[in-house]
């Protein structure tokens, strides 16, 4: 049997309470350690330079999904896995970046960067580069080397990771000082305009804000955030269904459209709504003769969606995680059903989990098509529910999941 368990509860070198970390997080702890040697030595015989090590987490939204880009609420956390980047300045306005996980090499003029992304791993790290210097950020050429264990294509966020790692390392090299909101939302810039992805801006908030220990509810509209506190008793569990269908990308801009289209019809009867963000399900049904029924239902699954957020953190204010897995519960449903983004194994993967002990609650999380569930699970019950949820989905598809199991994490800073 395959399981691949990620235990996240990263501490800062900075941080010392004074107490004993349990056995397994001392583990993790000799693990980073050993990861980041690793890749100081390996960017020593690279480049011949000792680099400076930063470093960027992935994420995982418990709920809140397509409304980001909707100006709406949502619910993400930061979990462990993630970018580290080795980097170090160079004189000669040089951008050279080499990946570990692509074992691929590129290099760049910042004087002379591409207009647009070429559809290369690179393009992630190029695009925060040229928006960074178009904000008028003084960047210094750097040598980059560029290591991460967010899975891709699982819907973690391992693009944001990239980012906003690489974002906060060219910012550093260049003597700025750091404002987080600015990060997030220059690397979300690069990814809507370099690389043409039309993301909201959760990811990359995520990414340079997430706490450790902590949920954090964001206004995507003000950028108004607040910490959560999670269960010490409760567990993040992903389950990787390991499939990524190759409409993903394109089904993501069409949906998006299909909100637009929404709030179009919407404004021309109540101009109080400029996002969907704005409108009301009594608004929504007293256009439902007018709406095609695509629309209609697109727009149904954001409202309730916003809703159902706020909804949330007032369960996990109240401690009431049976509440707040009913919550995930309808959000799988409207994200299957109204929103269409759901699939067979996501659904099959959903089935399973909520059969399992101790599982608060359960939904797809990410973009949609493929990659995981995020599942709410009692500490106590979280070894079983490996057993059961990995053996279960492999002999339904074949395919051997690989579970995390998360604590949230903080965002970025130095390695």
């Amino acid at each position: 049997m395959f399981l691949t368990t990620v235990w996240v509860h990263r501490t800062n070198g900075s941080e010392n309470t004074g107490k004993s970390l349990p056995a397994h997080l001392q583990d993790i702890s000799s693990h980073h350690e050993r990861t980041v040697q690793t890749l100081a030595q390996d960017f020593v015989r690279r480049f011949g330079d000792v680099p400076t090590i930063y470093q960027a987490p992935g994420r995982v939204n418990l709920i809140g999904e397509h409304t980001d880009y909707n100006e709406g609420f949502v619910m993400p956390a930061a979990i462990g896995m993630c970018t580290r980047v080795a980097a170090a300045p160079r004189r000669d306005g040089k951008l050279i970046v080499r990946s570990e996980n692509f074992s691929e090499e590129a290099t760049f003029e910042l004087d002379q960067l591409p207009v647009r992304g070429s559809g290369h791993w690179s393009d992630y790290v190029v695009g925060v580069a040229k928006v960074l210097a178009e904000s008028g950020i003084p960047l210094t050429g750097a040598n980059l080397l560029i290591c991460g264990d967010v899975p891709v294509g699982a819907g973690l966020s391992s693009s944001a990771s990239v980012e906003v790692a690489v974002g906060y390392a060219l910012m550093d090299l260049a003597g700025q000082e750091t404002d987080r909101a600015q990060l997030a939302r220059l690397c979300q810039q690069a990814e809507n305009e370099f690389v043409g992805a039309r993301c909201g801006i959760m990811d990359q908030f995520v990414a340079s804000h997430g706490k450790r220990d902590h949920a954090l509810l964001l206004d995507c509209r003000s950028l108004d955030y607040r910490l959560l506190p999670l269960r010490a008793d409760a567990r993040l569990v992903i389950c990787n269904t390991m499939v990524r269908h190759a409409i993903a990308g394109g089904e993501y801009n069409q949906r998006r459209a299909e909100c637009e289209a929404g709030v179009k019809y919407l404004s021309r009867h109540f101009r109080s709504v400029r996002a969907l963000r704005d409108a009301t399900l009594e608004e929504l049904a007293a256009l439902s003769g007018e709406l095609p029924d695509k629309i209609l239902r697109r727009c149904r699954h954001v409202i309730s969606e916003n809703a159902r957020v706020v909804q949330a953190a007032a369960a996990l204010t109240r401690n009431e995680l049976s509440a707040f897995g009913d919550l995930m519960r309808e959000s799988h449903r409207s994200l299957r059903d109204d929103f269409e983004v759901s699939c067979a194994e996501l659904d099959l993967m959903v089935q399973l989990v909520e059969q399992a002990q101790g599982v608060y609650g359960a939904r797809m999380t990410g973009g949609g098509f493929g990659g995981c569930t995020i599942n709410l699970v009692d500490a106590s019950c979280v070894d079983a529910f490996q057993q059961s949820v990995s053996e279960g989905y492999e002999r339904a598809t074949g395919r051997r999941p690989e579970i995390y199991v998360c604590s949230a994490a903080d965002g970025v800073g130095l390695a």
